[in-house]
């Protein structure tokens, strides 16, 4: 094919780009462990850090939050900081991946 683009020329050119293209996602999969979101509820009264690959880094419970005849209370509070910071996770991981998947249907990728 003179002039052309050949098929084997067209492979090799979109797999250079696939490759390139995963060694960015795994960089950026490695950058999210450096960032972290706090989830908070009470207001403020319990607030939970976790990072990109949602570990738990940090909880800070106030000690208005802290009623020894109310501990269920304290328990709320903490399960709902928590699953505030695993949504803004989720979010941030949306976010930041998110550019390499623009317009492909992907579910549960991410």
């Amino acid at each position: 094919m003179k002039g052309g683009i050949t098929m084997k020329g067209n492979m090799n050119n979109m797999m250079k780009q696939m490759q390139k293209m995963q060694k960015q996602m795994m960089k950026a999969q490695e950058e999210l462990k450096d960032k972290s979101v706090e989830g908070t509820a009470g207001g403020g009264m319990v607030t939970v850090t976790v990072n990109g690959h949602k570990e738990v880094t940090d909880i800070v419970i106030k000690e208005e939050a802290v009623d020894p005849d109310d501990i269920d209370m304290l328990q709320d509070l903490v399960l709902a900081a928590t699953n505030d910071a695993l949504k803004k996770v989720d979010d941030l991981v949306n976010q930041d991946m998110g550019q390499f998947t623009k317009g492909m249907n992907l579910p549960g990728m991410f």
